[in-house]
Parts: C-alpha cells; structure tokens; sequence
C-alpha cells in the first residue's frame, strides 16, 4: 500500500464523514465507514472504527495508483496538489476525473484552471449538493498551494 499524504486523508475524513452502519448516500449507493463501497458492502453492516480506518486508506491507496496510472505528472506535483485531485478521485472515481476537462487541465499542470474546473463537480443524484460545494471549494483551495 503506498504512503498517503495526510491533507488527502484529512480531505477525506472531513468529506466523507465516518459512518459504522452502512447507509444509502445521496446517489443510492450503499456506503460505510469513510465512504467506502462497493460489492462488499451490504445492508445493516457494521464495522468497527479500526476497519473504517483500513478501508479508508486501501481505497485511498487505490484511488492514487488510478489517479497516477492515467496522470502520472501528478505523483511530482506535491503533497497538498496530490491530495486535492486523489480525494477528487475518491469521491467522484476514475472514470469521471478520466473524463474531465478538470484532468486536462492537472495534466498540463494548469493549477489555476484546474481549481475552476474541479468546483463544476458538485452534483450527485442530479442535484447539487452544498457539502460537494464545500469540498470542491477545499480541494481547489489546495490546487493552488504548491
């Protein structure tokens, strides 16, 4: 697992909340702990607090291995510009930063573009949601520190 920079955690913890049961997000999806999903969440689950903190830095370990296989300029890019566009990723996928004009921009290293473009991802279940506001906000106040 690789070494996540700690401002991409406290994104993350901040972000995302920490849930013990697993509950359905705003986009239908069955979450738990630190926004952790997929196939082996179910409903009524519980985990304890060390095994959020497991899931949470596996996924983000995962979400910086995709992050850097499809923008590999980004793993010299610095602590606080790693941890905008992974937590980016882990709250939005892949596949949606994979098609961003927000990934273009972080590909040529365009900070002050990329904090523009991020800020337009704020929507989920086709409505916008304040607390993505906030966090885009945050994610492009940290773009622009190098």
């Amino acid at each position: 697992m690789r070494n996540i920079p700690s401002p991409m955690i406290e994104l993350i913890k901040k972000y995302e909340g920490l849930r013990l049961k697993a509950y359905l997000d705003p986009a239908g999806v069955l979450t738990i702990g630190y926004g952790h999903t997929g196939s082996d969440v179910y409903a009524d689950m519980y985990i304890t607090l060390q095994q959020a903190d497991d899931l949470l830095m596996q996924d983000a370990s995962k979400s910086l291995d995709s992050l850097f296989a499809v923008s590999p300029t980004v793993e010299s890019a610095g602590a606080n510009r790693i941890s905008a566009i992974g937590d980016f990723v882990f709250n939005l996928g892949i596949g949606n930063y994979n098609k961003s004009t927000f990934k273009k921009c972080v590909d040529a290293q365009d900070w002050m573009n990329a904090s523009q473009e991020c800020k337009r991802w704020v929507h989920a279940g086709g409505k916008q949601l304040k607390g993505l506001v906030v966090r885009r906000e945050a994610e492009a106040e940290l773009l622009l520190k190098s």
